[in-house]
């Protein structure tokens, strides 16, 4: 068995009627000449493959009363047959219709009694296409680990790569009975308080730089105080990072929301976002937040909800190191920054983003990169679910700790192979909560393009399509002031 982390458990316990806490993305085809690609050609790839992500083959166990730590166990039941799946569009197959498939299959929660991935394969995409939507529980994976999961599916040629299998065929054992969850729960609560305490004593030495937590009352002067302890303590050695007092506005994508999904779709080429930057000395993914940030400026200005300060959007970051080779569960930390929305000019957005991003930076880097593990682990077991949904629901007390979510994802540039199907786009479909928005902008970067996924809250933005041309409309106004 493997215990789950503080962090991936909080993935868990945030899943509500409305809030689902998986996360997925979703594969465009271009059908071979060969014809359409089965469900048994895809079984007959991943099968042999599922040694490479053991997570495919393990589900949750943990004491019946909800008490203690949840672990990863073997499933002796596992079925692949279960977790496989297809369906056809209607005719004519558009993309619309491709996305809203998507989106009611992403608005359904994952099985708990069984391993926490499902795939489809989904046909009669029009312009002789198919897709394989994949989605996979947050609490088992992060972005790393989620292109790792993609890239057990997915080939550099159109013939299927022979993977080598290991020695010791996969025998899984009975699932562990209450006597060995009560030994293994009370083997961990023995050490949980001093992990608790030491990830408590960093913690609350930035507890002012987290997302949104500086916003609840006395947070801030819990934060300071610890801080002018330990320098007393040092001396003065301890380099904190500045306060920044982030003004989140209420905007109509921050708001209570529905169950319902809305889930829209688009690549922009490589080549234009890389001349914007190189004309303006920039990094790539300022670029990528100059878009949005356009694009979204867009979106504010036809719903009369255009605030006249910045957004605050939260960007994740992987935080996994190089020596950790489980490529499971969640290595993330999470920077905020300033989005310009509240500039009209296209040349104004790439100067605040670029400033912007610098701070950003800058406040992100003094911070330790194990602080949102160090803040779950402080929660006791038993309340940590009650915690987690408390905390998701400041956003409809009107305690914002941001906008919405905007993640990039770095992936391979070169072409890839699905069962003898090229690869035309890998698109994510990340989540969404009270807390983070109703909008979620996640972006995977594949052979010379950047594949954009939204998925959104069909009440408070039924028209996310529109998002997606005005990311292409922004990059137009980009390349026009960049020379």
């Amino acid at each position: 068995m493997r215990q789950l982390t503080a962090l991936d458990a909080q993935f868990l316990h945030i899943e509500t009627s409305t809030t689902v806490g998986h996360v997925g993305s979703m594969i465009l085809l271009r059908t071979p000449r060969s014809g359409d690609i089965t469900l048994d050609a895809l079984r007959n790839i991943i099968d042999p493959r599922l040694h490479l992500t053991p997570v495919l083959r393990q589900r949750l166990v943990g004491l019946p009363i909800g008490i203690g730590p949840m672990f990863w166990a073997d499933d002796p039941d596992f079925d692949i047959e279960f977790h496989l799946r297809e369906l056809g569009l209607p005719s004519p197959g558009t993309d619309g219709q491709l996305g809203e498939q998507v989106a009611r299959l992403h608005a359904r929660p994952l099985d708990r009694s069984r391993p926490l991935w499902e795939m489809y394969l989904i046909h009669n995409v029009e312009g002789d296409r198919q897709a394989v939507y994949t989605k996979v529980h947050h609490a088992a994976i992060d972005g790393v680990s989620g292109a790792e999961v993609l890239a057990t599916l997915m080939d550099i040629t159109p013939e299927p790569r022979m993977v080598d299998q290991p020695e010791d065929v996969w025998d899984p054992q009975r699932l562990p009975d209450g006597g060995s969850l009560l030994q293994e729960t009370l083997s961990s609560m023995a050490f949980r308080p001093v992990d608790a305490f030491a990830g408590a004593a960093r913690a609350l030495l930035y507890v002012a730089s987290l997302p949104g937590v500086s916003t609840l009352p006395g947070m801030r002067t819990v934060g300071n105080l610890a801080s002018a302890v330990a320098r007393t303590i040092t001396r003065g050695a301890l380099d904190m990072p500045p306060n920044r007092d982030l003004t989140v506005p209420r905007t109509p994508l921050n708001g209570t929301i529905t169950g319902h999904r809305r889930f829209a779709y688009g690549s922009i080429s490589l080549d234009p976002v890389k001349q914007v930057k190189n004309a303006h000395q920039m990094t790539l993914n300022d670029v990528v937040m100059a878009l949005c940030a356009g694009a979204l400026r867009r979106w504010l200005l036809d719903h009369d909800g255009l605030p006249a300060i910045p957004l605050v959007a939260a960007v994740p970051v992987s935080v996994r190191t190089e020596g950790d080779e489980s490529g499971q569960g969640n290595a993330i930390s999470v920077m905020l920054a300033e989005l310009p929305t509240h500039l009209a000019e296209p040349h104004e957005r790439l100067a605040f983003v670029q400033q912007a991003m610098e701070v950003a930076k800058g406040q992100f880097e003094a911070v330790p990169a194990t602080i949102l593990q160090d803040m779950a682990a402080m929660v006791p077991t038993a309340l940590a679910g009650l915690a987690s949904r408390a905390a998701y629901r400041m956003g409809t007390a009107g305690l914002l700790p941001f906008n919405l979510f905007i993640s990039n994802v770095p992936g391979p540039q070169l072409p890839l192979y699905v069962a003898g199907a090229q690869v035309a786009g890998i698109y994510p479909a990340s989540a969404i909560s009270d807390v983070s928005g109703a909008l979620n902008i996640t972006l995977f970067s594949y052979d010379g393009a950047l594949d954009f996924g939204l998925i959104a809250c069909r009440e408070l933005v039924p028209d996310v399509w529109n998002i997606i041309g005005y990311l292409h409309d922004e990059l137009d106004a980009l390349m026009a002031v960049s020379g």
